[in-house]
């Protein structure tokens, strides 16, 4: 058990880039190991979770090259039926995105595969991408009969199929189009929300056929089989879920002034922006450039007295990792604000609503958790406490920011102490230097 002590801040000032973003780093690898010759990511995002998902594609034959000091990988790629069957279980870790979104590939191959991850993982729903990939004609059977890992995929002769997903969930979109480039016709997802979109973005960047179109509570995403895929130069954009910590750290600590440089703010994921905005919080676009299809921006972000808000509906899927940090800026605003439609929380790292909920009473917000989000009455001083992160990387992270601007406890407590903290080392290894080198 590792744990971090973390004190009340002075203004925090400088300059910071975030690592790469972990969506994309994970699908620079799935996608380069399936296209044909090289694909190099720049700016990767060196994880626990992003060297899962290399370590599985190496069990299946795919030549990975890491250079760590240069944050980048070089993917050997093999073509769409290039993988090779592993004699080992293929072990995801904590990582949701690589064990969903590596099923969809398992799918088209010819052989049988078996997934697993960690403690974590195996309690995740899994029952979500099972359903789609057996109506596309997959094998998928889940071990222990409770749609959770480990499973066993086998692949092969897939069918395209319209598929009607009952949650807004990227990974479950992506499984199912991924399987699609495998099946004997187009195969479509359509979701009542539109959840982030970085999949279709890349499968056009390599190559592939994918459409989108879509208005309030439908969306649709289809896409062509068997096309060639061709490696290609990516530049992975830094993490705007990362940089969430370092923006609302900025905010609630009076007199900071910090810009976070090269973050991505693809429309699907940038929700915490239009949050932060309709909070009253000071945050500029000071330029913003293109990354291969993907947006980015250097963000000017000032200290700001924030109010309450009301945040529900389809913005609910481009912010749903960043729920857990938005809640620490309500519970230091002003007013009410109330999270409704985000039942996914329950089925992250933790029970998001649970932890979150837990953790900023302890340290003196005012907190009502709901079945599909929670009410913040924010205006009360936060205190500084001991909390635990569940071992969930965004719990953490948030409760570090949090204690950036904590007061002393009636008992004298002047640090917060996270427990489990080094669970950060899922997403953003460098997590705390990072936030110690602006408090400075």
């Amino acid at each position: 058990m590792s744990i971090v002590e973390i004190r009340k801040s002075g203004a925090l000032h400088g300059e910071i880039e975030v690592p790469g973003d972990k969506s994309i780093s994970h699908r620079s690898v799935m996608l380069g190991a399936i296209a044909e010759g090289e694909t190099r990511a720049e700016h990767f995002l060196m994880s626990a979770d992003c060297l899962s998902t290399i370590s599985c594609f190496r069990q299946l034959g795919i030549q990975v090259d890491v250079d760590r000091q240069g944050d980048a990988v070089t993917i050997h790629g093999k073509g769409l039926h290039g993988l090779k069957p592993s004699g080992e279980t293929l072990y995801t870790g904590n990582s949701g995105t690589t064990t969903r979104i590596l099923s969809g590939i398992l799918a088209g191959q010819d052989f049988t595969s078996t997934v697993n991850g960690d403690e974590s993982i195996q309690t995740r729903p899994m029952g979500r991408i099972m359903a789609p990939l057996t109506q596309m004609g997959a094998c998928v059977v889940s071990l222990r009969g409770n749609d959770c890992t480990p499973l066993t995929i086998t692949g092969g002769n897939l069918h395209g199929i319209d598929y009607l997903s009952p949650v807004a969930s990227a990974q479950v979109k992506s499984c199912v189009l991924l399987a699609g480039l495998y099946a004997d016709r187009p195969t479509s997802v359509t979701e009542p929300s539109l959840s982030r979109n970085h999949t279709e973005l890349m499968l056009n960047g390599f190559g592939a056929k994918v459409s989108s179109s879509g208005h309030e509570g439908a969306w649709k995403a289809s896409v062509e089989p068997e096309p060639v895929l061709f490696g290609r130069h990516i530049v992975v954009p830094g993490d705007i879920s990362s940089a969430a910590y370092f923006i609302a750290a900025a905010l609630i600590v009076p007199g900071s002034e910090v810009l976070v440089k090269n973050v991505g703010i693809n429309p699907t994921r940038a929700g915490l922006l239009k949050v932060v905005k309709d909070m009253g919080g000071d945050v500029t676009i000071v330029s913003e450039y293109d990354r291969g299809g993907e947006k980015a921006a250097d963000l000017l972000v000032r200290s700001s007295s924030l109010h309450g808000t009301k945040i529900g509906g389809e913005i609910i899927p481009t912010l749903i990792d960043e729920i857990p940090v938005i809640a620490v800026l309500a519970a230091y605003a002003e007013g009410t604000t109330v999270i409704t439609d985000a039942k996914e929380l329950k089925v992250k790292e933790s029970d998001r609503i649970a932890t979150v909920t837990e953790n900023l009473t302890a340290m003196g917000a005012d907190v009502t958790p709901q079945d599909d989000g929670m009410i913040i009455r924010g205006g009360h001083p936060l205190h500084a406490a001991d909390v635990d992160s569940h071992k969930d990387h965004r719990i953490a992270m948030s409760l570090a920011a949090a204690a950036l601007a904590a007061e002393k406890s009636t008992a004298g407590t002047e640090c917060t102490r996270i427990k489990d903290a080094d669970c950060v080392l899922i997403s953003y290894p460098g997590f705390y230097e990072d936030l110690r080198s602006l408090c400075l």
